[in-house]
């Protein structure tokens, strides 16, 4: 078939290229995680591996769709308004000043909030598209405490991330609060701890509290922070992947299910 196009998924970090028609329906996918090349007609196979040949990388296989686990089901069976996987870095904030009416100031510090979350995210779904035991969300609803910029399930665990624009500045941790230059200090530390029982108590498991510091000129942290990861990319996934193993691939994906579910967040 002459004419089939490969483009990633909608979002970055999903794993999948699509082999698409010229009208833009899908005849094909690999998944890269599995290495697993899905077809829906089988006579359109070799057209099929011609598109995608310049993209597949050792030990591949072919064959029809998989049959649906029971974690696929449930995730096909969510209404769209309780699924979080789709939600992108700084979603909250992307309504806001799109749809809000801040001042000038409010804006500008909105949109480098923004910068931050977009690039910590990008870490992140970069980490999870490169490894097939990595899950991310971004933008989760923590009751009381407002949305946590990103949470990240993977063999070392599960950590909850704050993210904080350094503003090529110097960034001081403390056991209470983060001062970046001569701002006011932010109660990000005991934010972060909050943040991360809270996801602990609805997970039933260890979530690690971690802050992100995007852009800083230098990053500080106090000798008697030992609760809380402090990140600085470009080195996030580096450090992110030095820890041991805790999680196995199906304690991933049973965290990741639960963590995806709206209702799991705002349930009383």
């Amino acid at each position: 078939m002459r004419g089939l196009k490969v483009a990633p998924s909608g979002r970055p970090g999903r794993g999948r290229l699509y082999v698409n028609r010229p009208d833009g329906r899908a005849v094909a996918w690999y998944d890269r995680r599995t290495n697993r090349i899905s077809v829906l007609a089988d006579d359109q196979r070799e057209a099929v591996l011609a598109a995608l040949r310049p993209y597949l990388t050792g030990d591949w296989t072919i064959g029809p769709p998989p049959v649906p686990t029971p974690a696929d089901l449930r995730r096909l069976a969510l209404p769209p308004d309780q699924d979080l996987a789709p939600n992108r870095p700084g979603e909250g904030l992307l309504g806001e000043l799109a749809y809000g009416s801040p001042g000038s100031r409010a804006r500008h510090r909105m949109r480098q909030e923004l910068q931050a979350r977009e690039r910590m995210g990008a870490e992140l779904d970069a980490l999870e598209e490169e490894g097939a035991d990595w899950r991310a969300l971004h933008d989760i609803p923590l009751p009381g405490l407002g949305l946590l910029d990103h949470l990240l399930i993977g063999p070392p665990g599960v950590l909850a991330i704050r993210t904080v624009p350094g503003r090529r500045q110097r960034a001081r941790v403390g056991d209470l609060l983060l001062t970046v230059g001569r701002a006011e200090p932010r109660p990000d530390p005991r934010w972060i701890r909050r943040a991360a029982a809270c996801a602990a108590r609805v997970l039933t498991a260890p979530v690690t509290p971690v802050l992100a510091l995007t852009d800083a000129s230098r990053v500080e942290v106090a000798p008697t922070v030992r609760d809380i990861l402090v990140l600085q990319p470009p080195t996030s996934s580096t450090t992110l992947t030095a820890p041991p193993a805790t999680l196995k691939p199906p304690d991933i994906e049973a965290l990741f299910t639960l963590a995806r579910t709206h209702p799991t967040w705002t349930a009383p």
